[in-house]
């Protein structure tokens, strides 16, 4: 069996990096969906539902790189279970309803928003922008020196 899961959404906060003990890095990010629709009453909704991310190996090196808050991105990935039940993971907030968690695996992330996207969202000149070009994470070369931008 197999299943994918596609997104597009708006990165909540920056990513942020780490190492397992055997040395594979791992960058964790939150992704934010927005679904807008006519509910029956003929009033317009909107449902946000937020992703926790991970992606590992040279995909979390370029992730954690590239990647601020705000950016909008594609990610192709896999759910994770609970381990203990299978499903999302539940948790209790502080007001005492209950929340779901749904963490996504990432195998494929594409960059959405251009350089000039972000360094308008800055309040910086696009030249001076550090946001990664539009375009898959599989484009970008091997080395730092090859980046032809």
């Amino acid at each position: 069996m197999y299943h994918k899961v596609m997104l597009i959404g708006n990165l909540g906060r920056d990513p942020e990096m780490r190492y397992t003990p055997q040395g594979t890095p791992v960058t964790t990010f939150t992704v934010a969906t927005n679904r807008v629709y006519t509910n029956a009453a003929g009033e317009q909704m909107q449902e946000t539902v937020w992703f926790r991310v991970s992606a590992w190996g040279r995909l979390a090196e370029t992730c954690n790189q590239y990647l601020r808050r705000g950016m909008r991105v594609y990610i192709e990935g896999r759910l994770v279970p609970d381990p203990n039940t299978g499903s999302p993971r539940m948790f209790t907030r502080q007001d005492g309803t209950v929340g779901t968690s749904y963490e996504l695996r990432a195998q494929v992330v594409k960059f959405l928003s251009s350089r000039q996207d972000m360094a308008a969202a800055e309040g910086a000149a696009p030249a001076s922008s550090t946001a990664a070009p539009a375009g898959s994470v599989d484009d970008l070369p091997a080395e730092e020196d090859e980046i032809p931008f």
